[in-house]
């Protein structure tokens, strides 16, 4: 990332409740930014300093906490309705998502991990500060084999594999049809090569797909160690969307580090997630959040979140490492539901927790990016000395009223991302 051309600027946020994104309890003080990081975290006052142009805020005792992530987006998808991926021209696909990005910003989401969908160039732009929008881990497309979760092509089409052309979702770097180990190399390495930090692979069914029922399992344990060990030998790591008790067990037993969704999962599944360390990566799912155009696909959406309260049991009685993300996608009008998502943690976690889940937990998973996460010079999801300078200033107090979150537009006085302050209402 370039330099930034405010380095030689101070924020500094006075009289401020600190959530650090760490620990249960709050500290009150004052937090100094320069340039892009946070450099200190002090209970005593904190002073100018010669030579630096300092821009005060005065937090009014109002609480502090680190920029929200969400571990689980479709940025493409989310931005664009189904008629607009079929469609519209790429550079109106890209404008929706650039548009979206800088709502997603004022909704407080300062970091976010984009499960499919062409957005390392997206990232780029962001990033030099060109457009306003959160930090984005790509995946670029995701992997899907013939008939899968991530096969959007039409039934009469031959499948690519027996010299049938793309579909529109691979044409636009939505999704990415591979069958067999050395396909799967290929368009592993093709996302890694076009900027992806992670890889995305589509193990089981879904909702949102016409071919595939929720207990298939996709991909052959062959074709998965093929996936990781792709992706590992560049020093990341693949997710896996799958709900499946089968699905799940085959992504570990291939070296998949994060499941994504696992509503459908058993007890003894979830807990075999503990042991062998592997993140669940779920949404805290709603019937009404998404919205499906015949019988099959709602019931699909009906079973999926029919599993939500008790997977989240589990997963908190046995330790597993939880992310939160949304996955809302092709109804752009209910985009600002990720805001609402956030305050449903508090149905199964405490306020504190959730809010660690949203910020330092989702960073712990981001990490596992390695030598390709492109923050990894600085921690995120934590207020601390040295972390990059993305925090929220919020009209009342998370901790004890989780709701808050959910109106962004009236609670999230100050938003800073990378140092720069994108929203002051006060």
């Amino acid at each position: 990332m370039p330099d930034n051309p405010m380095a030689d600027e101070r924020l500094l946020l006075r009289n401020v409740r600190v959530f650090d994104g760490v620990r249960d309890t709050l500290t009150d003080g004052d937090v100094l930014i320069e340039g892009r990081r946070i450099s200190a975290v002090s209970t005593s006052p904190i002073g100018d300093a010669p030579g630096w142009r300092t821009t005060v805020i005065d937090g009014g005792g109002r609480f502090l906490m680190p920029g929200m992530s969400d571990a689980h987006v479709h940025l493409v998808g989310n931005a664009n309705t189904f008629v607009d991926l079929l469609s519209e021209s790429q550079s109106m696909l890209a404008a929706n998502t650039l548009a979206e990005a800088g709502r997603m910003l004022l909704r407080g989401f300062t970091t976010v991990r984009d499960m499919a969908g062409d957005t390392a160039g997206l990232k780029k732009a962001i990033d030099r500060g060109d457009f306003p929008g959160p930090r984005i881990y790509p995946s670029q497309a995701a992997v899907s084999q013939t008939g899968g979760h991530g096969d959007f092509g039409f039934v009469y089409d031959a499948p690519t594999a027996l010299g049938g052309n793309e579909s529109r979702a691979e044409t636009i770097g939505f999704m990415r049809v591979a069958d067999g180990p050395e396909r799967m190399l290929a368009a592993v390495r093709e996302q890694l090569k076009k900027g992806a930090s992670q890889i995305k692979l589509m193990v089981g069914g879904g909702a949102a797909s016409m071919y595939d029922p929720l207990y298939t399992l996709q991909f052959t344990p062959a074709e998965l160690r093929a996936a990781t060990a792709a992706a590992e030998d560049y020093g990341t790591y693949t997710a896996a969307h799958v709900y499946n008790v089968a699905g799940i067990r085959r992504a570990v037993e291939a070296g998949v580090r994060s499941i994504e969704h696992g509503h459908l999962a058993d007890e003894e599944t979830v807990a075999m997630l503990a042991e062998r360390g592997v993140w669940l990566s779920m949404q805290p799912f709603a019937e009404a959040d998404h919205h499906y155009p015949d019988p099959d696909r709602s019931e699909k959406n009906r079973q999926i979140c029919g599993g939500v309260d008790q997977v989240y049991g589990w997963a908190r009685s046995h330790g597993v490492n939880v992310a939160f993300g949304t996955d809302l996608l092709l109804e752009p009008q209910f985009a600002a539901r990720q805001s609402e998502m956030v305050t449903r943690l508090g149905d199964f976690y405490s306020n504190v927790e959730s809010l660690k889940m949203v910020t330092s937990g989702n960073a712990a998973l981001f990490r596992l990016a390695g030598e390709r996460d492109p923050y990894r010079d600085a921690d995120l999801g934590v207020i601390a000395d040295g972390a990059w300078a993305d925090v929220l200033l919020v009209e009342g107090n998370p901790v004890e009223d989780l709701t808050v979150l959910g109106d962004p537009d009236r609670n999230l006085a100050v938003i800073v991302k990378d140092g720069r302050v994108v929203k002051n209402i006060l």
